[in-house]
């Protein structure tokens, strides 16, 4: 007597995982709810709802954000088509939709790959080039806690097709982009020139949560490449024991793991290294197989508060991210990164 093969379930039709329907609709629905309903409440007149819409708008960006991540290791959805066009999707609500998901992807990959911060755009190289007060305004912004230098790498992968001959083909779509973006910033200042401004808060707490995330997550070399597909160095042996070495699992709480879903489990960066096509909600267990409770490589949030603070101008132009110690304290000689953010395609 034959056997039938039982059916595959539901939701592994659709996401990768067996077991991903459930937290995916659910994580899924969130970013595109409270970004919603966010800009919604940006628009009321009582300050303290338009507080919470703030909030709401921020934390869906930041939900964006670390999806656009997710699929970009294709580790959401079984269809590649399907992880591509929810990048796409979570490009936009980021507003780093002016650079291809594509593009985005690809200079990712070279990140896990190469096990380095390789960038196109060397934003220290240009500010040791231009005029002593472009560099004197970037470092009294950060001084201020505005995150000058995201805005530089954004704001250059929106000039680059205007810089780059062999980019010029991409003009048209960068214009196409900005356009609409502009006629719906409009749109918004028309009925509540309060939430616009709100919206661009948003943002702002959006690119201070990534980077203060990406900032301590490894002690990589950082690379300047001209090309995307230029080598980098052969100087060192970058392999996976690299790889471990020099990535860091900064979470937002040790004690309490349910905290680490406000940053999308991205905190578990050695487990995610480990093995990036694990889906987000699967970090935490794979973190406790893999390394169990005593993971010298895991930097809790709170022990990096203060150096972020402290180190906030020299990590601007330092050469390098500094280091991390042993004991108490380890963390304070860590310098930690700016300009790596998986949001820009340089």
């Amino acid at each position: 007597m034959s056997t039938v093969p039982s059916a595959a379930p539901r939701g592994s039709r659709v996401f990768r995982a067996p077991d991903g329907a459930l937290p995916n609709v659910l994580a899924l629905g969130w970013t595109l709810g409270a970004w919603a309903g966010g800009i919604w409440l940006l628009t009321r007149p009582a300050w303290w709802v338009a507080a919470i819409g703030t909030l709401l708008v921020a934390h869906a960006m930041i939900y964006a954000a670390y999806y656009l991540h997710e699929f970009a290791h294709q580790s959401i959805f079984r269809s590649a088509e399907a992880n591509n066009r929810w990048g796409a999707a979570m490009g936009w609500i980021t507003g780093s939709c002016y650079a291809p998901f594509a593009a985005l992807r690809r200079k990712h990959m070279r990140h896990h790959l190469d096990r380095a911060d390789v960038v196109t755009f060397d934003y220290k190289a240009f500010l040791r080039a231009s005029p002593p007060w472009v560099s004197r305004v970037v470092l009294a912004l950060e001084w201020a806690y505005v995150p000058a230098v995201e805005f530089l790498m954004h704001g250059y992968v929106i000039a680059l097709p205007f810089l780059k001959a062999a980019r010029h083909a991409e003009r048209p779509r960068i214009v196409a982009i900005a356009l609409g973006r502009i006629a719906a910033f409009a749109a918004l200042a028309a009925v509540s020139p309060k939430a616009l401004l709100l919206y661009f808060v948003a943002w702002m707490l959006m690119l201070h949560v990534l980077r203060f995330a990406d900032a301590y997550q490894h002690t990589y070399d950082a690379l300047a490449v001209l090309e995307d597909d230029a080598p980098i160095p052969d100087d060192k042996l970058r392999d996976r024991a690299y790889e471990q070495a020099n990535t860091y699992s900064n979470l937002v709480s040790v004690a309490h793991p349910g905290w680490n879903l406000l940053l999308l489990n991205f905190s578990y960066h050695n487990a995610h290294h480990e093995r990036p096509i694990a889906p987000w909600h699967a970090l935490p267990a794979l973190h406790a197989d893999l390394y169990g409770d005593r993971c010298t490589q895991v930097l809790p949030m709170v022990d990096l508060l203060k150096g972020y603070h402290r180190h906030r101008l020299i990590r601007a132009t330092a050469d390098d991210y500094g280091h991390v110690g042993t004991g108490p304290g380890r963390a304070d000689t860590f310098l930690g990164a700016y300009g790596v953010s998986f949001l820009t395609a340089v």
